[in-house]
């Protein structure tokens, strides 16, 4: 190509990403270089000192309690049967008696799965100690 396309509807667009890209990257070089020119270098007394009035900071080991994947699984469950009970709601009329079952099908397989989580004692919250 001998010549630039000036013109082209979308140059404006293209020469503005990779401006903010360019700034982009100038800001994190220059945060970096003032963070590491100005930072306190002694951090590990800073971490475990005692916050205003609060209790003394123990290590403790970085274990997640695999309860909260279970909470959130089910959170996640009941959450999107909310969602797709809202369109359902709106064509209620539009589906008729078939939509109607189908929406109690849904229903009665989640109550099931919430039956299930219940008697395995998903939703009872058991501490590490």
């Amino acid at each position: 190509m001998s010549h630039m396309y000036f013109e082209h509807p979308y140059f404006g667009a293209f020469f503005m990403l990779i401006f903010a890209f360019g700034i982009f990257l100038s800001i994190i070089i220059f945060t970096k270089f003032i963070g590491d020119k100005f930072a306190n270098k002694d951090g590990e007394k800073l971490k475990n000192a005692l916050y205003e009035s609060g209790p003394e900071g123990l290590k403790q080991p970085n274990r997640i309690n695999s309860h909260f994947y279970l909470v959130a699984v089910l959170f996640v469950l009941f959450d999107v049967e909310i969602v797709l009970m809202f369109p359902w709601a709106v064509n209620f009329r539009f589906l008729g008696m078939f939509g109607f079952v189908e929406m109690i099908l849904f229903i009665l397989l989640l109550a099931f799965g919430f039956i299930y989580a219940w008697h395995k004692g998903a939703l009872e919250w058991h501490s590490i100690k």
